[in-house]
């Protein structure tokens, strides 16, 4: 089973619900977690430890100069603009390119051959002998997410996975969740908090992917969350209230779920509540 934590916006607590849910879960079966936010990865923060880091790398066109004849063809076939050919020169753009190789099909003189360039790493950590972390980190400068965020999902394939996906409804996103079995909403009591979950809702519907819904930094004051889940079908989960004790346990790199004991047992409930809807 495939579980995403995802959201509309960053800092309401995703990556703190997935590594509690891990953690928990881990105590009793075995959990590969991934950060799939590769741009910002932070999981390993909760779960520090020796680590074995895995090349990822992509193709890119590599033009012989000497056979092409700058006809042109590979620039009109390229949608994202990573070929420019000029009138005896070919100018190649590295962060356009999306690896697809049409450039070398369409060449009638075969002057396009690929070469494999790094756009990051997969840092692999075993914090515990039930628990193994898979944290997707891209090299400063790239722009390419989506084949880190592939290579770590990779890895990390077991029986039971916990994705934590970066913020928004971008492309990273929607690789996280491409093979996703449930997406974990996490949403914040407050109207920017809606309309974040409202723009996660939109995406989990056209992906056709099962969802719900876990309330953070709750005050108590929850009825905006609760009457949008209520029309639109979503169950509310889990409600995490605001709490300078939880917030201390967090800022000193530990988990709830590991120093309050009954919250252990509720990651764990939520754990069941997911795969029973997985199973409908």
């Amino acid at each position: 089973m495939n579980i995403i934590a995802a959201s509309g916006k960053g800092g309401t607590g995703k990556t703190m619900i997935a590594a509690n849910l891990a953690f928990a879960v881990s105590q009793h079966e075995s959990v590969s977690l991934v950060d799939c936010d590769v741009e910002e990865p932070n999981l390993h923060l909760y779960f520090p430890g020796p680590v074995v880091s895995v090349p990822v790398k992509t193709l890119i066109p590599r033009i012989d100069t000497e056979i092409c004849t700058f006809c042109g063809k590979c620039g009109e076939f390229c949608n994202y603009g990573a070929l420019s050919i000029l009138k005896n020169n070919v100018l190649f753009f590295r962060e356009m390119c999306h690896s697809c190789g049409g450039c070398g099909i369409v060449c009638p003189e075969k002057a396009v051959t690929e070469e494999e360039y790094g756009i990051g790493t997969v840092e692999i950590r075993k914090p515990s002998t039930h628990l193994t972390l898979f944290s997707g980190v891209m090299n400063p400068g790239e722009v390419l997410a989506p084949p880190i965020i592939r290579r770590a999902k990779e890895l990390g394939q077991s029986g039971l996975t916990i994705c934590d996906a970066a913020p928004g409804i971008s492309c990273p996103v929607i690789e996280a969740c491409s093979d996703a079995d449930f997406v974990l909403l996490v949403a914040e009591p407050t109207p920017f908090g809606l309309a974040n979950l409202r723009q996660m809702t939109e995406l989990v519907r056209l992906l056709e992917i099962p969802a719900g819904v876990v309330i953070n930094r709750s005050f108590g004051r929850d009825a905006v969350i609760h009457e949008f889940c209520e029309k639109e079908q979503l169950p509310v989960f889990l409600t995490i209230p605001f709490s300078r004790g939880f917030a201390e346990v967090q800022n000193s790199g530990s988990l709830i779920a590991r120093e309050f004991p009954e919250w252990e047992q509720k990651f764990l409930a939520l754990y069941t509540r997911i795969s029973a809807e997985v199973s409908r």
